[in-house]
């Protein structure tokens, strides 16, 4: 048997060739992503003054490196991509 359609074209079967690619996307919020990386809970932050600076400077840190890169990756985007 030929690969080939009734008009004589060559039929490619992509569903037996390429196996379907799956992604999966987790959200999480910077205040969560700070207190996991931190190990405290948000019961620390309202009680203890010290860990509430502590977990505000890593908010801050977590900020300025995203911002970071949404500047690197507009420049990249406005340059062509070079």
């Amino acid at each position: 048997m030929s690969s080939l359609s009734p008009l004589g074209f060559h039929v490619v079967r992509r569903s037996i060739e390429e196996p379907t690619r799956s992604e999966r996307v987790i959200i999480q919020r910077p205040l969560q992503r700070v207190l996991a990386f931190t190990r405290r809970s948000i019961d620390d932050v309202v009680n203890c003054p010290i860990v509430k600076n502590e977990v505000l400077g890593y908010y801050k840190l977590h900020k300025w490196v995203e911002r970071g890169c949404e500047i690197t990756d507009m420049n990249r985007w406005w340059s062509g991509g070079r």
